[in-house]
């Protein structure tokens, strides 16, 4: 099959998104198309030369039946469902999704023979599709009953033996029925188009043909998403299979937090419990993908909660008390420690719960907060320095990429799949990494493990001479992540892609392609509230603690930095999930996980977004901001509001700019350089990944038993690859 792809407009080549200012829109406006009159049912109307029938008669408003046709894949041609008639043209129906249109074309779309064309495609769709509708998970939501209902046969006239598909294994996330496969193959174009990937194909001709893995897990992030494609119910989700249907379930409104993309999801829900989550339409965040982690690390939001607080006993054991007790002893610790407090705060959470415990911490006069766990370095008053500047929906314009410390197939799947469909759409011209080397599903030419490599592509001593090749690009791009950041010469790093970039004209009035990759969805909003302070991060926060210095310790969220250091502290932990840091906790204090709470959220991009509760916390559970109300109460700093949108306002009158929803945040270039001509130290180790684990890497996914079978499937993927 052919990967080119397809002729239909993209929505990511359109301009940036509203909240791009007018100084960052490009001085370059793309060339109008030409416009062609047609005929659509007898109505003339102007269309954009290049567009198909399909869509032009979708732009009029008109539905025109389709099951292997996909704005976002390669068009295929396979279904002939969306037969249309057309004159001048051939004297029989045609399929619109792969006919272009063209000056004075007129355009028939539902006429008698039309209907019957229909019936007879649909009939022929159906002889060996099975009657599963009552037991098939795809039963109201599947665009085969729907179509069946509405241009279907009222009976069907085939009487010889169906055929039989056995089923085939793609993992643990994909539940197959392959004998209801209808072959639109808008699966093997996903995993060949976004994914990247060739792990679906299509074997045997005729009757025979099959879709198939040859018995193997997908190996992508974003398998996911064949289930949302599949028009019936041929690929459904393995671990929501049989739970509840369609009309069953409450559907709510959020934003993942998985990782920094920000993505917008449905979370649906039965009896106050999570049952899956779905991707929702933003074409300038996830289009309408979503990561697998994010889709079927679900599960683990009921496994391994902390539904009521625990204190330590005597004998260091975590027994619970009520609410009263452990914020009465929260209270008395944090009046002995006075100024010798400090808090973290964990990647996944909200901004209204880091701006109360940075206020409850400056009220009691200490300034000792920090959100990178991870310990990544660099200047948080420097908005352009910590931003996405680029903005996901415009990476498809970038023609030169130069990748260091980071993995954005592991990272940010979503942004990879819009860095290979810049890569598809041919504009991506060259592509290079400095850390690692990894397979990232496009041409990546890695270049050095060594971060002084940038030293040399800085002073233009570099043999492939690619500070040149940046700079003759129009858009070139510059992609920061932190397996570079969360090095002891993190900083240093940081201010020499700075300037490369500058060198490289890659920050200009038009367009500005020095970018961080986020991995926390708590990462933008710390910087923006000052809940992150320091350059160099989080490791003197984490010496002082290990010192002695601070006493007692809020931990909220936060499981993935050196424990050992909290030795010498009073620990109290805010969190949801009885993970690392609830295993060294001196009291813990169970909050709502992103699924049971309203938050606001900003991604990597500087999006300002808001989620949505969708179930009740467990047990006594509460939200963050809740719980640090009523310890500020306690300790006699009672702060200016007593509900969330309270609490929003005073938000929002200190951070006016946080208060715009669904617009990134403006951010004018300012130099990274400190213009003290100091020289960059940079170390001599190699910049290596500090992840371990993909499916793995926070309280909700380490609690999922998916995300282990998934962990277990890549495993066994990543031996038979190198036994190989």
């Amino acid at each position: 099959m052919s990967k080119e792809p397809s002729s239909q407009k993209l929505p990511s080549s359109k301009l940036p998104s509203e909240g791009v200012s007018s100084k960052e829109l490009p001085k370059e406006l793309p060339p109008e198309l030409p416009m062609v009159k047609i005929t659509i049912d007898g109505e003339e109307r102007e269309c954009e030369a290049g567009l198909t029938v399909l869509q032009a008669c979708e732009e009029a408003g008109i539905e025109i039946p389709r099951f292997c046709y996909h704005d976002r894949l390669s068009i295929a041609g396979n279904c002939r469902m969306c037969l249309v008639e057309v004159s001048p043209g051939p004297p029989k129906p045609q399929a619109s999704c792969a006919l272009p249109i063209n000056e004075g074309m007129s355009i028939t779309t539902n006429s008698p023979s039309l209907q019957n064309a229909r019936k007879g495609v649909m009939e022929f769709l159906l002889i060996n599709h099975p009657l599963d509708c009552p037991i098939c998970d795809q039963g109201g939501e599947c665009d085969l009953q729907d179509q069946a209902l509405a241009y279907g046969f009222n009976r069907g006239r085939f009487s010889e033996n169906k055929r039989a598909v056995g089923e085939k294994y793609m993992g643990p996330l994909i539940k197959t029925v392959m004998t209801r496969c209808i072959h639109c193959t808008r699966c093997i174009r996903f995993a060949n188009e976004v994914a990247g990937v060739d792990d679906i194909g299509m074997l045997g001709r005729g009757e025979d043909v099959e879709i198939t893995t040859l018995e193997k897990a997908i190996d992508s992030e974003l398998s996911g998403n064949v289930i949302d494609l599949c028009p019936v119910g041929a690929l459904t989700s393995k671990p929501y299979a049989f739970r509840a249907r369609s009309w069953e379930v409450q559907k709510s409104e959020s934003i993942d937090v998985m990782d920094a993309v920000g993505s917008n999801i449905r979370i649906d829900s039965k009896n106050g419990k999570v049952l899956r989550v779905l991707p929702r339409l933003h074409e300038d965040v996830n289009e309408e993908w979503l990561s697998d982690k994010a889709r079927f690390s679900c599960d683990g939001l009921a496994r391994q909660r902390l539904d009521r607080p625990y204190a330590r006993n005597e004998k260091k054991q975590l027994v619970p008390i009520s609410w009263q007790v452990a914020l009465d002893l929260v209270a008395e610790r944090i009046e002995r420690a006075k100024t010798r407090i400090a808090a973290v705060a964990g990647e996944q959470c909200d901004l209204e719960s880091m701006y109360a415990l940075k206020k409850l911490l400056t009220a009691r006069g200490s300034n000792k907060f920090d959100a990178r766990q991870g310990g990544a370095q660099f200047d948080p008053s420097i908005r352009s320095g910590y931003l996405f500047n680029t903005r996901i929906a415009n990476i498809t314009r970038a023609d030169a990429l130069l990748i260091v410390g980071a993995n954005p197939r592991e990272d940010a799947p979503i942004v990879n799949a819009r860095i290979r469909q810049a890569w598809l759409q041919g504009g991506l011209q060259q592509a290079y990494g400095i850390g690692t080397a990894c397979d990232v599903t496009y041409p990546c030419r890695w270049l050095s493990e060594q971060p002084q490599h940038l030293l040399k592509i800085a002073s233009s001593k570099d043999k492939e001479r690619l500070l040149a090749t940046l700079s003759a690009a129009r858009h070139p791009m510059l992609i920061l992540g932190y397996d570079a950041l969360e090095r002891k010469d993190g900083s240093d790093i940081w201010r020499l892609c700075g300037k490369i970039a500058e060198k490289a004209n890659m920050v200009r009035e038009d367009w500005n392609g020095f970018n961080i990759l986020h991995r926390g969805a708590s990462a933008v909003g710390a910087c923006e509230i000052g809940f992150n302070q320091r350059v160099d991060g989080f490791m003197p926060l984490l010496i002082s603690m290990a010192k002695g210095e601070v006493e007692v310790a809020i931990i909220m969220q936060a499981d993935d930095f050196d424990l050992d250091s909290l030795a010498k502290c009073f620990t109290i932990y805010i969190g949801h999930h009885g993970d690392r840091a609830a295993q060294v906790a001196d009291v813990i204090l169970p909050s709502a996980a992103y699924t049971e709470k309203s938050g606001i959220w900003i991604n990597m991009e500087g999006r300002v977004q808001m989620g949505c509760a969708a179930v009740p916390p467990p047990g006594e559970a509460q939200a963050e901001w809740r719980i640090l109300r009523a310890l500020a109460e306690k300790l006699d700093t009672i702060p200016p509001w007593n509900n969330l949108q309270e609490l929003r306002t005073v938000l929002w009158k200190e951070h006016p700019e946080l208060a715009e929803q669904d617009r990134p945040l403006r951010a004018v270039w300012q130099s990274l350089d400190d213009k003290s001509n100091k020289e960059f130290s940079l170390h001599v180790d190699p910049i290596v990944t500090k992840r371990e684990n993909y499916y793995m890497s926070d309280p909700i996914s380490r609690a999922s038993e998916t995300m282990s079978a998934c962990t277990r499937a890549r495993r066994e993927l990543r031996r038979k690859k190198n036994a190989a």
